[in-house]
């Protein structure tokens, strides 16, 4: 492994790019050598898997299944997947391989909407400013689970009146109070029996010591420390891994993306060797799923949007990391390796989370669909609570948090990847030298933002930003994208693109890829975003309702992202030549620079003498030369 003395950190840090002769950050054996390619293809494979398997995966898709019937919801989620989630995810990854670009510079192929890649950028950079306020939590979650026993396991000082570890009920008796009793114990007639509302441990804890929670948006309070370190370490871990780019962040990801893997197994081997670790599991994909859910529209909408949300498209991510294979790369298969293996994950950590849950209802003598929650309430107050019933609680809840911070770790590596590349494909002469600066100062600048996600109003914004940022924007964004690709650049044209790197296929074989990009996939975006604004509802945190400015600024954000995508477009209208319809016409077609990044890649459809006759018909319209003008050719 190379070394670096102090004197190298500094020069790598603060490198003179006049006294260097080739990129640190790009190796001998690399096919392009001035962005770099990833070492092996199996750091791509997990890096990308990394970024696919995210908390989602393990907080949101169990709670769906088992809302939406259970096994039954299998069936719409992996329809969904076949006809969107794998055709749009090979979309993206051969997009950004083709031209090796960052989500901005890739519409070169269709100038009129560069907007679109800056707006992935921007939801880029906000998703992230949450997502490490995330990573902060597992840290601290895990810091906090080396204690025996956990802190959480019992009402301590930092616990109200409210706070048991059990039910309690009351007892009257003739419109007399006679008791308060724990459920179990109780003797009181059940006609006589009043459930009294109280809170567990790990509620609590979550609440009163984690977060410190204020009572709403408008009261900020403090910055937690606690969090604001954890978040200080999650952001230089970050840095440090995407040192030297994909060079090092490659060689992270052998351990991050494997190790939430290990956790799962031992998790679920765990888990089902408890009493009642079958119940939960019969509630998840058991003998309890119920197939006349499918009938329910709702059920569908819910296994597309998953989905799109975990296969992260949209966010600019999947094209950046695929802009760094080799050319020739089997970018098809990949689809397939990394979007069945992030639905497998999906269905597996299920069996994991639900096996305990089972066990966590059998002791409390609850239903298993009563100690069910989904994201946060999931992670950190319904599991911690079951891992604290088991022995040896300490080990099992640092492993689980431990599998959360480096699940969370692989997403945030691509996050910076995106805002990293982005600006190093836009400005090469300033920041080529300088990558290691520029990551360390983009890690800054996320935690600076961060902090106020980790004031005890922190946890309300964290929700706003989720809520306004990461959901039917990104519905808006990839269908511009489809639209784009197919329908202005050209679906035929982008497919022989794609056959220019893995070989000649025949028209049967992208009959089906034709019929997903041109129609399925667009129809499904329309109905799912269309629904998604019909049915929406003003954004709540634990009962909290958020205040009137604060969703104003919620909608505001939205607008904002998507702004840039007309913003732009108009702005390269004015500054185009000739007739409106010329300079309409010119903005939809390739622009000169847009082709495979290395001469040797080009081939005739993309010579330098065709490039050069784009460039003339964009700097001079009135010569009227029939280019490959048609989004069919």
């Amino acid at each position: 492994m190379r070394k670096y003395s102090w004197n190298s950190f500094k020069d790598l840090i603060f490198r003179n790019p006049a006294a260097v002769d080739q990129d640190p950050h790009v190796d001998d054996g690399d096919e392009n050598t001035e962005r770099g390619n990833w070492a092996s293809k199996k750091e791509y494979i997990l890096s990308t898997i990394g970024y696919a398997v995210g908390l989602g995966n393990i907080w949101r898709f169990p709670y769906l299944a088992y809302k939406n019937g259970g096994g039954a919801f299998l069936i719409p989620y992996f329809v969904m997947l076949v006809v969107a989630g794998i055709p749009l995810f090979f979309l993206e990854s051969a997009f950004g391989q083709f031209c090796s670009q960052g989500p901005i510079n890739i519409w070169r192929s269709v100038p009129i909407l560069q907007g679109v890649g800056v707006a992935m950028v921007i939801v880029t950079i906000i998703v992230s400013i949450y997502y490490n306020v995330i990573i902060a939590y597992s840290l601290y979650y895990m810091f906090a689970s080396f204690q025996s026993p956990l802190p959480w396991s019992s009402c301590l000082s930092w616990a109200d009146s409210n706070c048991s570890n059990t039910p309690i009920v009351s007892c009257n008796v003739s419109g007399v109070l006679v008791a308060n009793l724990t459920q179990e114990n109780s003797t009181c007639p059940s006609s006589n029996m009043t459930t009294v509302p109280v809170q567990s441990p790990s509620e609590q804890y979550w609440d009163h010591v984690a977060l410190q929670r204020s009572s709403g948006l408008d009261e900020t309070g403090p910055v937690v420390w606690h969090l604001a370190l954890c978040l200080l370490l999650s952001s230089m871990i970050v840095a440090a891994a995407l040192i030297r780019g994909i060079k090092s962040s490659g060689k992270v990801v052998y351990f991050t993306a494997t190790f939430p893997y290990v956790v799962i197994l031992i998790l679920l081997i765990r888990g089902v060797t408890l009493e009642g670790a079958r119940d939960g599991i019969e509630f998840y994909i058991g003998s309890q799923s119920n197939l006349t859910k499918l009938t329910e529209a709702q059920v569908w909408k819910d296994a597309a949007t998953q989905t799109f949300y975990s296969l992260s498209i949209g966010w600019g991510g999947v094209m950046t990391l695929a802009s760094y294979n080799k050319f020739h790369n089997n970018v098809f298969k990949d689809a397939f390796v990394v979007t069945l293996t992030n639905a497998g994950t999906s269905v597996l950590a299920g069996f994991a989370i639900f096996s305990i849950l089972g066990h966590m209802a059998h002791i409390y003598k609850m239903p298993v669909g009563e100690v069910v929650k989904e994201g946060f309430g999931l992670a950190f107050i319904a599991y911690p609570d079951a891992l604290s019933k088991l022995p040896i609680s300490p080990l099992w809840s640092i492993l689980f948090f431990f599998m959360l911070f480096t699940v969370g770790l692989d997403s945030q590596f691509a996050g910076i990847e995106v805002i990293t590349t982005c600006l190093l494909d836009s400005f090469p002469k300033i920041f080529k030298s300088k990558r290691a600066l520029l990551t360390i100062t983009t890690s800054s600048i996320l935690y600076l933002l961060g902090l106020p996600c980790v004031t005890r109003a922190g946890i309300y914004w964290v929700t706003l930003i989720d809520q306004f940022a990461a959901s039917w924007v990104l519905l808006c964004l990839v269908l511009l994208e489809i639209i784009g690709v197919c329908y202005i650049y050209g679906g035929n044209r982008f497919i022989k693109d794609i056959e220019m790197m893995i070989g000649k296929k025949s028209f049967t074989f992208w009959l089906w890829w034709r019929a997903c990009w041109f129609f399925i996939c667009p129809c499904v975006i329309v109905v799912i975003l269309i629904w998604s604004l019909m049915t929406f509802t003003p954004p709540s945190y634990g009962g909290v309702p958020f205040p009137v400015w604060g969703l104003v600024l919620g909608w505001c954000m939205a607008v904002f992202m998507l702004l840039w995508v007309p913003v732009i477009a108009v702005y390269k209208f004015i500054r185009a030549e000739g007739s409106p319809w010329k300079r309409l016409k010119s903005l939809c077609s390739p622009a000169g620079e847009w082709h495979p990044y290395l001469d040797i890649h080009r081939g005739e459809r993309y010579s330098q003498d065709r490039c050069r006759l784009r460039m003339s018909l964009r700097t001079k319209p009135e010569v009227n030369v029939n280019i490959i003008s048609s989004s069919w050719l």
